[in-house]
C-alpha cells in the first residue's frame, strides 16, 4: 500500500463527516482509504492518449424537453382547496410579528 493516510487525516475527515470513529473505525477507514488511492494510482497508469475526454459513456443530446404548459390557468379549481383565500390567492396565518 503505497497510499499510507495518517490518524490526522482520518480525524479532520471525520470531522467534516460530523462522525464519532473509534479506534477500530479510523484503522479500518485508513485502510480503505488506503485502498481507493492505490486504485486510483492504478488507474492512472493506463495508456489514455487518442482516448478523448468526455462527461458521459453514452452519446448525449439535447435532453431539454420544450417547455409547454399543459393545464393552463386552473387557479379557481386550486383555490377550491383552500380554507380561506383573498383576492384569488391562499390566505394563511400571519407567521411574522
Amino acid at each position: 500500500m503505497a497510499n499510507i493516510i495518517s490518524d490526522e487525516t482520518i480525524e479532520y475527515v471525520g470531522i467534516l463527516a460530523k462522525l464519532e470513529l473509534s479506534d477500530e473505525e479510523k484503522e479500518a477507514a485508513k485502510q480503505d482509504m488506503g485502498r481507493m488511492l492505490d486504485y486510483i494510482d492504478k488507474l492512472n497508469e493506463l495508456d489514455t492518449t487518442g482516448v478523448e475526454p468526455m462527461s458521459h459513456v453514452f452519446p448525449v443530446t439535447n435532453v431539454f424537453r420544450e417547455d409547454v404548459v399543459t393545464n393552463g390557468d386552473e387557479r379557481d379549481k386550486i383555490l377550491l382547496n383552500a380554507p380561506e383565500q383573498k383576492d384569488g390567492a391562499f390566505k394563511v396565518p400571519k407567521t411574522v410579528e
